[in-house]
């Protein structure tokens, strides 16, 4: 107690919480299959608190368990082992607007969805989007570098960060780029601290670049046979319009949104795949071509059935069911898998991948859905309700095995944007070699040399 004690001393009573509730509500991210034990939650609201806590904790040997909206996917933000964690929810001001450089200076605890109407309030955009838009923290996002519905046309966070000033495990504060768009000043540190999932450092605060207002749009869903001519529309569709979002989810995954939510089915007749299509069409002037596509698509048997959005409302309805799926299966425990392969390399990994689920874990409801016009794809495994968690998560072991084979035979990633965490650490040589982890623990040592900033997590 006398660790609390002194820490006590950088934060008062309203922002050091101890009790059971809120070491459960804190201690843990959306991940379901740990129990979580931290010693405490504090909430900065200055960089300074920041620097004395790291400094507490390097005195102490404690660790610090970063903590923004804890939507995460990977237990990045689970305290397993009596650290102490740090939420940024208090450190939630938006400190500057650039009209001039566009861009916009944010602290770590900024929830992305304010960020977004910000930007839309000030003729601008801020274009990395995502179901979890509502609650996590731009922190968080630079954290694990997300990505979300609109990569396929706006990239991931890293493209948007333009400068990070970050508090070391060493106490020390970098101010990373300072917003440059030119700087060709040696190794840039900005990039390490993206995607670094808090082993580093933390993040503190961001200057995040803004772009132009989207242009009007259309949106769409098409029912399609097969998984095999799910790329072949992508890439008939892709080739001559410019699309902003191209996202896959199977009729299972339909089935479980529209049974949580009072939505109506896209068409009719059910098919066995979806695709959702985003594509910008200012003045409708691409309603013509995407007639012509579709009519082509089902002439060549790759579509069975289609339906375009003729409203915005209808458009954000379209976009529920599929952004709504992780909601919707969340009460069946599902074990979560975020992969990723090159855009060439998804009909061989969709192929691979269904015959292997379908010949050794038939018993297995499998819940497909993704980014697929980027590569990312969510297999999400219901937990059947005669096993228990442990025996399923046995279970799910042995599908990782199988699933992470064929993604390193492919070149691809086991993690697309979820981060590693403490869920795919052990699984982090299917797709980085032994060299390269050396690397990364030689890279945090120098920025961490304690280890005492999120211990546990990638590595």
């Amino acid at each position: 107690m006398a660790n609390l004690a002194e820490l006590s001393k950088i934060f008062p009573s309203d922002r050091l919480l101890t009790d059971s509730d809120s070491l459960a509500h804190y201690g843990r991210d959306w991940t379901k299959l740990y129990t979580v034990r931290p010693l405490a939650i504090v909430f900065p609201e200055s960089i300074d608190d920041v620097q004395r806590l790291v400094r507490w904790a390097r005195a102490n040997r404690i660790g610090l368990v970063p903590s923004g909206g804890r939507t995460g996917l990977s237990g990045g933000a689970c305290a397993l082992n009596d650290e102490v964690v740090v939420s940024f929810e208090k450190m939630n001001k938006i400190l500057d607007y650039n009209p001039t450089d566009r861009t916009v200076q944010v602290q770590a605890g900024v929830v992305t969805e304010q960020l977004q109407h910000f930007a839309r309030d000030r003729g601008a955009c801020y274009p990395v989007d995502f179901a979890a838009r509502g609650s996590a923290h731009i922190g968080g996002n630079i954290a694990t570098n997300a990505g979300g519905v609109k990569v396929l046309r706006y990239g991931s966070t890293r493209e948007w960060i333009a400068g990070l000033k970050v508090v070391t495990g060493s106490g020390d504060i970098l101010e990373l780029n300072r917003g440059l768009v030119k700087n060709a000043t040696g190794l840039d540190f900005r990039h390490l601290f993206i995607g670094s999932e808090g082993i580093l450092g933390f993040v503190v605060e961001a200057t995040i670049k803004l772009t132009s207002p989207p242009q009007p749009s259309t949106v769409m869903i098409l029912g399609l046979p097969t998984l095999d001519a799910i790329m072949k529309v992508f890439r008939k569709f892709r080739d001559q319009l410019p699309i902003t979002a191209f996202e896959f989810f199977s009729d299972i995954a339909l089935r479980h949104v529209l049974s949580h939510a009072a939505l109506t089915p896209p068409f009719n007749t059910p098919t066995p795949n979806y695709v959702l299509i985003e594509v910008e069409n200012p003045d409708q002037r691409n309603d013509a071509l995407i007639m012509e596509l579709f009519e082509a698509s089902v002439n060549e048997g790759l579509v069975l059935d289609g339906s375009i959005a003729q409203s915005e409302a209808q458009a954000r309805e379209f976009w529920r069911l599929r952004e709504d799926i992780s909601e919707a299966t969340a009460p069946y425990t599902p074990y979560k898998n975020d992969i990723s392969v090159t855009i060439s390399k998804v009909p061989e990994f969709l192929a691979k991948t269904d015959a292997a689920l379908k010949a050794g874990y038939a018993d297995f409801e499998v819940v497909w859905f993704g980014h697929i016009g980027d590569g990312n794809m969510h297999i999400n495994i219901l937990k059947p309700a005669s096993l228990n968690r442990d025996q399923f998560l046995s279970r799910c072991k042995g599908v990782n095995k199988i699933l992470f084979e064929i993604i390193e035979n492919l070149g691809g990633s086991v993690s697309a944007e979820h981060g590693v965490g403490i869920v795919k650490k052990d699984d982090l040589l299917y797709t980085r070699s032994a060299e390269e982890i050396a690397l990364m623990k030689a890279i945090k040592a120098a920025f961490d040399p304690d280890g005492i900033m999120n211990p546990g997590k990638v590595f």
